[in-house]
């Protein structure tokens, strides 16, 4: 059995709770402006299968934003608190796009990261073509002045303009009241959505807000749970994209996730509290999307501010429980991935007698793959190296002994992972060399003095790889290789 095979529909939903952190928004607003962009679709005369892409196109709308932070974070500062003031902008051309007005490039290059990821994360989810396009469009205006292609009109999917209708529906009348949600959606009409569209919302937005304020799980009870019936998905891909906004935090949760099992089989815990540890691990780093990237970025200690923001991570990932519907198990079980032993740890500062033995395991791969990766202020600790500081971390009462020693077993893996896609003949081995490099995020020229080659050779094998993979932006081709298994 795939430890990672999980329901479609809480990997989306789990997806919308990432993106709604990384956009600094509550955790209900994509569920209530999905529910809001359905019954907008229904009003409107769409069928069943339109009012499902709708529902999904809303939920999946901030799937990209982990792939651009870093280029957010270089162009505002604190990436989330700058996406949050976007959407938050009354301006008739849209927050984004007014946000950016003396940058116009940056609009379409970040508009391009996000897109081509939510797309490719709608096709990896095996999602229909309509919703992929859709996906891969999700700035553009009725008025041909988005992007990332320009396109105008009809040339734009409906469920374009319903998730954007809908999702400043929810954002306005919470800022600044129904009446003058109201206004600035008919501000908006004829130019960002078409004006029959926002007619049908402006005048159905009281009795759909109240709906959803005298019953708020109506946000959770929508067009694609019936649709969604079924299918199931890999949870790896939630795992990648949660990754994507930190480039030197590629491939970590699955390592994390690999690193726990494989404990969790030697301490003889049976199979299903390895999958549930297996998926914990996945989902641990859910809750750091709430946090800017200046502060991951931050060599050595944190201001006090930026050290609470810090210590509501696994906070963030417990509430995720909330709404992630078969999830909510592995999801709070993640949230103990940064105690400690000794009771230092964070959030709830709990002792080793307060966490099971599963939690504990975790916390201790959680180190243990921090430890054996880069960071911009550090090399990795070679594993010889990584495993005598846990040891010592151990000594010293922070973490779980038993829990260490079965991490660090040299004998032979004791569980047997799903194996990867068949792509070992994709790309050649510098080719791979290079894009673990790039996946990273280093330069080109980086790139070149570490394997001392030149720039323009490295340049002619990123092109190669971004054209193997379909990719035309780093952060997508790193997602594909990393559901490729080529990280």
């Amino acid at each position: 059995m795939d430890d990672s095979a999980v329901a479609l529909l809480d990997v989306i939903r789990s997806l919308a709770f990432v993106g709604d952190l990384a956009m600094g928004q509550p955790t209900d607003h994509s569920p209530r402006a999905a529910w809001m962009a359905g019954r907008l679709a229904s009003e409107v005369g769409m069928d069943a299968e339109a009012v499902a892409g709708a529902t999904t196109v809303s939920l999946l709308r901030w799937s990209g934003c982990t792939a651009n932070a870093p280029e957010f974070s270089q162009l505002f500062g604190d990436d989330v608190s700058g996406r949050k003031a976007l959407l938050a902008s009354p301006s008739t051309i849209g927050g984004f796009r007014s946000g950016v007005r003396n940058k116009s490039s940056a609009f379409f290059s970040l508009s391009q990261i996000h897109c081509e990821v939510s797309g490719d994360v709608a096709a990896q989810l095996g999602l229909d073509e309509q919703t992929q396009f859709a996906c891969r469009h999700l700035f553009e205006s009725h008025d041909g002045s988005g992007a990332p292609d320009g396109l105008s009109g009809e040339r734009v999917p409906a469920a374009v303009y319903l998730a954007s209708l809908a999702g400043d529906l929810d954002i306005f009348s919470r800022l600044y009241g129904q009446e003058q949600a109201r206004k600035l959606i008919d501000a908006r009409a004829g130019g960002l959505y078409p004006k029959e569209f926002a007619a049908v919302a402006v005048a159905r937005a009281d009795e759909w807000l109240a709906a959803l304020d005298e019953d708020p799980m109506l946000s959770g009870v929508c067009s694609i749970d019936t649709a969604f019936a079924g299918r199931t998905t890999s949870l790896d891909i939630l795992a990648h994209v949660i990754d994507l906004k930190l480039p030197w935090m590629t491939g970590h949760s699955l390592h994390v996730a690999e690193l726990a099992r494989d404990a969790a089989s030697r301490l003889g815990l049976d199979a299903d509290s390895q999958r549930r540890l297996y998926r914990a691990a996945l989902i641990h780093g859910m809750g750091r999307a709430a946090v800017p990237n200046m502060i991951w970025d931050t060599p050595g200690r944190l201001a006090q501010s930026a050290w609470e923001r810090v210590r509501l991570v696994p906070y963030w990932t417990g509430r995720a429980a909330r709404q992630i519907g078969s999830l909510a198990a592995e999801a709070e079980l993640a949230s103990y991935a940064y105690e400690r032993a000794d009771g230092s740890g964070y959030f709830r500062e709990l002792k080793h007698s307060g966490t099971s033995l599963q939690a504990r395991i975790l916390a201790a791969a959680n180190a243990l793959a921090a430890l054996r990766a880069a960071r911009p202020w550090r090399e990795a600790y070679s594993h010889s190296a990584a495993n005598e500081v846990l040891l010592s971390e151990a000594s010293a009462g922070r973490f779980d002994a038993e829990a260490v020693h079965a991490l660090i077993d040299k004998r032979r893996r004791a569980a047997v992972g799903v194996p990867a896609a068949s792509s070992t003949g994709l790309l050649t081995e510098r080719e791979k060399e290079i894009l673990r490099w790039i996946s990273l995020g280093a330069s080109n020229k980086t790139v070149a003095q570490k394997l001392s080659i030149s720039p323009s050779t490295v340049r002619t094998h990123v092109e190669s790889v971004f054209r193997k993979l379909e990719s035309s932006t780093r952060a997508a081709a790193t997602l594909k290789a990393a559901q490729l298994g080529l990280l």
